[in-house]
């Protein structure tokens, strides 16, 4: 059976579709499976072992469809269920199954608070769409496949770092889901250990601000030295926003004994990789049911607000002024040594 499987975005949503990669590929008797996805996803599943055949959007939909159109497939799993991808299974005219996206329910809850959304993992939901074949949930979790030539070396990473380290994912699409740079230094403070913060490069000057709070000259060293040994402050941080591709910062999440994340592709990562996970809520909230799935996880978010959750994505600044699901966040949590 050959079987096309459609997810066009992004990093996070993409992450989580694995296991259904996974279930249709080693439960069903001589699976063929193709993904399609955009053309600046690809590496995310190029190394699966489980996709036979990757397919990319690029600038045309109509070549992308002549393309698919080739392969004759008998069925389309379709993950992402917009427009385009509605072209695409027209177009095809085989059996398809779409991914329900909850938007009506997303809609009460964001505009009303009227939470009528399932209480089940979207990974769960994903997998709903190929009940129809008999595919169980293997329980396995999510997939994430690093490349050898992605493994970031052990001296790639500072001398402080290198017998251990968090790491904190500080970047977020939406400035919503980010903490402000000041708490981002209250949480580094709270975390007391070295760090690595992830981040795209336009995520490296808020890293700088954090980085530089902690930074330390010689003098101030020689004068602190007591007081530190005192209050055992241990927080160095390490600003490495940009300076990786996406497949080496999962090399560094992969090596680190926590991670820290805002609601994020990185968070996804950490939970295929089975690290544990503390995942920081802002305006969107984990009842949309995307937080980390199959890994040890510890949520921080503000729960006394009444306008929270304010968008099912989120904004470049708080709709309400006051940014208090970030602002007022407590941080809660406790890492053994």
């Amino acid at each position: 059976m050959k079987i096309l499987i459609i997810r066009f975005s992004s990093i996070g949503d993409i992450v989580l579709t694995t296991p259904v990669i996974r279930v249709l590929k080693t439960q069903l008797d001589n699976a063929e499976i193709h993904y399609v996805t955009k053309s600046r996803f690809a590496g995310l599943l190029k190394e699966n072992p489980y996709v036979d055949k990757l397919h990319l959007l690029g600038d045309s939909l109509n070549a992308l469809i002549t393309e698919l159109r080739k392969e004759q497939f008998d069925q389309v799993i379709d993950l992402h269920n917009n427009l385009r991808t509605r072209i695409i299974k027209m177009r095809l005219g085989v059996k398809a199954h779409s991914f329900n996206k909850l938007n009506w329910e997303k809609w009460l809850m964001v505009n009303f608070k009227i939470n009528k959304l399932p209480s089940i993992h979207i990974v769960d939901r994903y997998l709903q769409t190929t009940a129809h074949l008999g595919i169980k949930n293997d329980s396995l979790g999510l997939d994430y496949f690093i490349p050898e030539s992605d493994e970031v070396p052990l001296e790639w990473i500072p001398v402080t770092h290198q017998m251990g380290y968090v790491t904190y994912a500080i970047g977020g699409q939406h400035a919503t889901k980010k903490l402000p740079v000041k708490r981002m230094i209250e949480l580094c403070d709270k975390i007391n250990r070295p760090i690595i913060l992830l981040g795209g490069k336009e995520d490296f000057a808020e890293g700088e601000q954090v980085r530089l709070f902690f930074e330390r000259n010689e003098a101030e060293a020689e004068m602190e030295a007591g007081l530190t040994d005192v209050l055992n402050k241990r927080t160095i941080i390490y600003n490495a926003c940009g300076k990786y591709n996406l497949n080496q910062s999962a090399s560094i999440v992969k090596r680190s004994t926590y991670v820290f994340t805002h609601d994020t592709g990185v968070m996804h990562i950490a939970a295929a990789l089975k690290k544990e996970v503390f995942s920081i809520w802002g305006n969107t909230i984990p009842l949309f049911g995307m937080y980390p799935y199959r890994t040890k996880f510890t949520i921080l978010e503000n729960n006394k607000l009444d306008c929270r959750p304010c968008s099912k994505i989120g904004y470049k600044k708080c709709p309400k002024g006051h940014f208090n699901c970030m602002q007022k966040i407590i941080f809660d949590f406790y890492l053994p040594e």
